[in-house]
């Protein structure tokens, strides 16, 4: 390829993140867009594949310096850096972390190529140590990368609060999903084979539960429900319901909640109400088990964004989310495409409804559909990455600033 690399920054798999299937996903529909020159990664030491540079060790202080040399040898057309707090922090022998300090090194030691930096994690109301780190990320960045408006419009709010001018190069482009996993309900029959849910038994219609099983994500919440929820549903339509619980604990700090709640799904499937189906929620396994589902719920109690939620849009399944909740709600209301709940009855009733709802459950499909070709789609946001590589390009060329509207 002749032209000059894009050089992403990044967890990378076979490491088991959020964040590297998201670069892994985000990196094909990129390269897609730009075929002209190649898509590398410099990962951490635990990823792997073609065009990937294994060279991010944490053990060190200075872990930075190695990736900036590499960013300089590979002469990059831009370089676009996925960025969460955790894949950044140097711990001390003490434990005791530098404050992503490593992170802002290396923008200072990068300023001379074109920098995108997309944080995953940019909360509405921002702890103060976060707010600092977002001004000087800005401050080190030609364009940075929200994900949502409320965290743009929110960011304004917080920093006219503390006298701080607010960053004018701050562009919003949507977490992608992709416009290539939607299966027919012909075909939903060899999925179900395929998983050999069939044999276990798994009612025709189905409740889905799928994704990482971690602390947040608080599926006790409908687990604690579910046996009244399966009868309401049984007395208004004679109907079988099976609620299926599908995924893998990534995080050994999850592991008490993760071996209550397999505990929990056990006891409903030995009342022939409900199922566990242990996978590794990634690739095309991960889209099959949502596809399965006749709708998702999402009990999450703390996302910003979410990779999970990406998937139920790709699949166009209605859910049901919890709220208020930072970006989950966002894309709710910008998607219609999901409905709320912000207590427990609250969520009965919505899983109640959509389960007796057959036309809500097409309706929520078809806007989620629209949302998906229209403002989500990989294909778009790979469109809009490609904007800013354009703008921190020309910044770096006439070494001024981007200047961005505002969003209110």
């Amino acid at each position: 390829m002749a032209g000059n690399p894009i050089v992403m920054v990044s967890s990378y798999p076979p490491r088991l993140c959020g964040i590297a299937t998201f670069c892994e996903e985000a990196r094909e529909f990129i390269q897609k867009a730009n075929p002209e020159r190649e898509v590398l990664v410099i990962s951490h030491t635990d990823g792997a594949g073609e065009g990937v540079y294994p060279i991010i060790d944490l053990s060190r202080p200075d872990w930075w310096r190695p990736v900036a040399r590499q960013i300089e040898k590979l002469d990059p057309y831009a370089v676009h850096i996925e960025h969460e707090y955790g894949l950044y922090e140097y711990r001390d022998p003490r434990g005791v972390g530098d404050g992503n300090d490593g992170f802002l090194d290396l923008l200072e030691a990068a300023a001379n190529v074109p920098l995108v930096v997309e944080p995953h994690t940019v909360h509405g109301r921002l702890r103060d140590a976060e707010a600092d780190f977002i001004y000087k990320l800005c401050q080190r960045s030609h364009v940075v990368l929200f994900k949502c408006h409320y965290q743009k419009w929110r960011l304004d709010w917080t920093f006219q609060g503390k006298g701080w001018p607010t960053p004018r190069n701050i562009m919003v482009v949507p977490h992608g999903a992709r416009p290539d996993k939607r299966w027919g309900v012909h075909e939903i029959p060899a999925l179900r084979r395929e998983f050999g849910l069939d044999d276990i038994g798994l009612a025709n219609h189905v409740v889905g539960m799928i994704g990482w099983i971690q602390s947040n994500k608080r599926w006790d919440i409908l687990l604690s429900m579910w046996e009244s929820i399966h009868d309401e549903i049984w007395q208004r339509t004679g109907q079988d319901w099976d609620l299926l619980a599908a995924g893998a604990m990534r995080d050994p700090h999850h592991r008490r909640d993760y071996e209550i709640w397999k505990n929990e799904v056990q006891i409903l499937a030995g009342k022939g109400l409900a199922h566990y189906h242990e996978f590794i929620p990634r690739g095309d396994a991960y889209y099959k088990m949502m596809a399965i589902c006749d709708f998702i719920v999402l009990p999450s109690t703390d996302e910003t964004q979410s990779g999970t939620l990406a998937r139920i849009i790709a699949l166009n399944k209605p859910y049901i989310t919890t709220a208020p909740m930072e970006g989950l709600t966002a894309q709710t209301l910008e998607s219609e495409g999901g409905l709320l709940f912000t207590t427990k009855e609250m969520l009965r009733q919505k899983v109640i409804q959509l389960a007796v709802d057959e036309g809500l459950r097409l309706q929520l499909g078809e806007n989620l559909k629209r949302y998906l070709d229209h403002v989500v789609s990989w294909e778009i946001v790979a469109r809009q990455y490609n904007e800013a590589y354009q703008l921190a390009r020309h910044a770096v060329q006439t070494g001024k600033p981007v200047v961005l509207d505002l969003e209110f």
